[in-house]
């Protein structure tokens, strides 16, 4: 286990992720020869810096990373502070429209990671937690499975999510609850206020005043044959519908079929002559 100041990040994609967003809170770097053909940028950075790089069996790398799933690399770094935004910083997202999630005691830490993953993917730059005990914080396993996620996501820590929720509230948020039944269909389509997205424990759901605090709960129709989904999917499913940006329209039914054949099996008509039917 690492020191409580330190946080250890397994896999190329975090590595990676970690060197570019904050190169300088790697503090030692451990890796199999197979991926040492890949961090050569990193090891140079650290060399100059006069940091710690090693090639290691992967036994080692086992030891070093408490796990099998090391990805082939280990990196040793400085473990962020987390703090609670400010009047002033949720004041600023609000003003910016940015879109937040908020996770009530989503005690898995594979299912941080992989909310992180989703949220990175659809631009979410900022998650809140509760300060609470049952509260899965952004350790080695969260890490881990949101590949490199993480670096592009805040997470803040608050005292109690009511308490946060009404002042996301008073600052123009549209807080929308995940409930698993009982919530309206979402409503597709741009909203004029910014909104916080609000998921709860993976089996207790939200907490009564997490629910209360909330001004919309929303729920995804399913078969029911299964009586919900994974916390983490539903994550992705809600923000792919409020955040997904649309595609490229279709080509209309009567486009030219000839364009869309292979240049060899298109036929070149530009000199071809007009037919005319013969005199009488």
């Amino acid at each position: 286990m690492s020191p409580a100041h330190e946080l250890i990040l397994c896999g190329l994609p975090a590595v990676q992720a970690r060197f570019a967003r904050d190169p300088d809170s790697i503090k030692r770097l451990f890796f199999d020869e197979p991926t040492s053909r890949r961090l050569g940028a990193v090891c140079k950075a650290l060399a100059a810096t006069k940091r710690v790089y090693r090639c290691v069996p992967p036994a080692e790398l086992e030891k070093i990373s408490g796990t099998l799933h090391h990805g082939g690399v280990v990196c040793v770094a400085r473990a962020p502070v987390l703090t609670a935004p400010t009047p002033k910083e949720v004041a600023a997202w609000a003003a910016r429209r940015e879109p937040l999630l908020v996770l009530d005691r989503i005690g898995n830490a594979h299912n941080l990671g992989a909310i992180a993953r989703s949220a990175a993917f659809f631009g979410v730059a900022h998650i809140v937690i509760p300060f609470h005990p049952s509260a899965a914080l952004p350790g080695e396993a969260a890490h881990r499975v949101a590949e490199g996620g993480l670096e592009h996501i805040t997470i803040w820590r608050v005292p109690t999510l009511p308490t946060f929720l009404a002042g996301l509230a008073a600052s123009g948020y549209e807080i929308l609850g995940a409930a698993a039944h009982g919530g309206a269909p979402l409503a597709r389509g741009a909203s004029a206020r910014p909104f916080a997205l609000v998921l709860g424990n993976e089996e207790h759901g939200l907490a009564p005043e997490v629910a209360k605090a909330c001004t919309h709960l929303v729920s995804l129709a399913g078969s029911g044959r299964v009586e919900s989904l994974n916390v983490s999917v539903a994550a992705a499913v809600l923000l792919h519908a409020l955040l997904a940006r649309p595609g490229p329209a279709p080509a209309p039914a009567s486009a030219n079929r000839r364009d869309c054949l292979p240049p060899r099996q298109r036929r070149d008509t530009s000199h071809r002559p007009t037919f005319a039917p013969p005199a009488p």
